[in-house]
C-alpha cells in the first residue's frame, strides 16, 4: 500500500515538473524538456508545497525514475552507433581522436578554472564541465557524489551558449550548403518513425538487449550502469545485426521517448535540489560562463583548422566537435543541413568516452584530494 502511493506521489510530481518542460519546449530548444523540467522540479523540491504531498525530510522521488531515463537515453544513443557512423569515422579516425582527446581535454582545464576561482568543490568542478551533455552529466555527478545543481547549472549555461551561439558563427562564415550533406541530414530525420511489424520487434530485441546490458554493467560495477550499459548493449544488437543482414536495421523509435527521458532525468535530479546547494552560487555562474566562453572558442578554433587540414565542411566540423551534447548539435546540423552522420557519430563517442573514461578518474581524484587534504591538517595543527 506504501509503494503504491509512493508511486503516485512520484508520477504527481513528475506530471507537474512535465509542465514546464512542455512550456519550455514551445521555444524550439532541443533540450527544452529537460530544462524546464528540471527548473520546475527543482523549486517544487525546495519550496515543497503542501498539495505536492512530499515529506520534509523525503529526498527527492525513487531512483528508478533516473533509471529508466537513462535506460530511455541509452537506447536511443546506441541505435546511433551504425554501420554507416563506423564508415565515417574509418576515413577520419586520426583527426576525430585528435579532436576529441583535446576536447576532454581543454574541458578539464575549463574545470580546473573553475574550481581553482570558484568556491565550488575539485569533484563538482570536473563533471560541470565535462563535455557529456546535459542529459547525462547530472546523473553521473550523483553517481560520484558531486554537486548536481552545480553540475546541471554549469552544463546547462554551457549548452545554451553553444546552441545560441554556435549556428551563428557558423552562418556568418561559411554559408554553402552541399547536396550531400543535405541528404544525410534528411536521412537521419526520417529514420525512426515507421510502424510495422519488423521496426516493432527490433525495437523489443534492442529493449531487452539494453535491460541485459544494464545488469550486467551494474553487476560489473561500471558508473552509470543504466545509460553505459543500455547504450553499449544496444550499440553491439545494433551494429551486430546489421553485419549480419548488410544493411542497417530501423526500430521503431519515437521522437518523443527521447522527451520522456528528459522528463524522467529532470524531475528525478530536480526533486533532489536543497538549497544548500546553491550556495556561492553567483561566483560559480560568472567563472563557469567565462571558461564555458573560453572552451567554446577554443573548439571553434580547432574545428576550423580540422576543416582547413581535412576537407570536411566548417560547418560539419564545427558541430561536431562542439561542447554542446547529441540531441542539441544533430538538431542543429538538420536545420543547417550539415554531414548529420558524421556530426551525431562524433558526439556519440566522445559521450561514451565521457560516460566510460572520467567517472573512475574523477573518483581517483577525490580520493586523493581528500587524502592530501587529511595528511595536510594534523600539519597545520602542529604548527598552529
Amino acid at each position: 500500500m506504501k509503494k503504491d502511493e509512493n508511486l503516485l506521489k512520484d508520477l504527481w510530481f513528475i506530471a507537474i515538473s512535465a509542465a514546464g518542460g512542455f512550456i519550455l519546449s514551445l521555444t524550439g530548444i532541443s533540450i527544452g524538456w529537460m530544462i524546464g523540467t528540471l527548473i520546475v522540479a527543482c523549486c517544487l523540491a525546495m519550496i515543497r508545497p503542501a498539495w505536492l504531498m512530499m515529506a520534509p525530510d523525503q529526498k527527492g522521488i525513487n531512483r528508478r525514475w533516473l533509471a529508466l531515463g537513462q535506460m530511455i537515453l541509452g537506447i536511443e544513443l546506441g541505435q546511433k552507433l551504425n554501420l554507416s557512423v563506423l564508415s565515417v569515422l574509418k576515413d577520419h579516425w586520426f583527426s576525430v581522436s585528435v579532436m576529441l582527446i583535446l576536447s576532454i581535454l581543454l574541458a578539464m582545464l575549463s574545470g580546473y578554472v573553475l574550481w581553482r576561482f570558484s568556491k565550488t568543490d575539485m569533484l563538482t568542478s570536473f563533471v560541470g564541465t565535462a563535455p557529456g551533455g546535459l542529459s547525462a552529466m547530472p546523473s553521473i555527478a550523483q553517481e560520484v557524489g558531486a554537486n548536481t545543481a552545480i553540475v546541471s547549472l554549469v552544463q546547462m549555461m554551457r549548452v545554451l551558449l553553444v546552441v545560441l551561439s554556435i549556428p551563428f558563427l557558423v552562418i556568418l562564415i561559411y554559408t554553402k550548403q552541399d547536396s550531400s550533406a543535405r541528404a544525410a541530414a534528411e536521412s537521419l530525420s526520417t529514420a525512426t518513425t515507421d510502424i510495422r511489424l519488423a521496426p516493432l520487434l527490433w525495437t523489443a530485441i534492442l529493449i531487452l538487449a539494453a535491460w541485459g546490458a544494464c545488469k550486467a554493467a551494474k553487476f560489473l560495477k561500471f558508473p552509470a550502469p543504466w545509460l553505459l550499459g543500455s547504450m553499449l548493449g544496444v550499440a553491439i544488437v545494433h551494429v551486430g545485426g546489421a553485419a549480419v543482414t548488410g544493411h542497417d536495421m530501423t526500430a521503431w523509435w519515437p521522437s518523443q521517448a527521447n522527451h520522456v527521458s528528459q522528463v524522467f532525468l529532470g524531475a528525478t535530479i530536480g526533486s533532489k535540489m536543497y538549497k544548500s546547494m546553491f550556495v556561492g552560487v553567483t561566483r560559480i555562474v560568472i567563472v563557469g560562463f567565462v571558461s564555458s566562453v573560453g572552451l567554446i572558442a577554443a573548439m571553434f578554433l580547432s574545428a576550423v583548422i580540422v576543416s582547413e587540414l581535412t576537407g570536411i565542411s566548417l560547418i560539419t566540423s564545427v558541430l561536431a566537435f562542439a561542447p554542446g551534447g547529441i540531441a542539441e548539435m544533430a538538431t542543429t546540423s538538420v536545420t543547417l543541413h550539415a554531414d548529420s552522420t558524421f556530426v551525431v557519430a562524433v558526439q556519440v563517442i566522445r559521450v561514451i568516452l565521457v560516460i566510460a573514461l572520467l567517472p573512475p578518474f574523477y573518483r581517483l581524484l577525490h580520493h586523493l584530494h581528500g587524502e592530501k587534504k587529511n595528511h595536510e591538517s594534523p600539519i597545520s595543527r602542529s604548527n598552529a
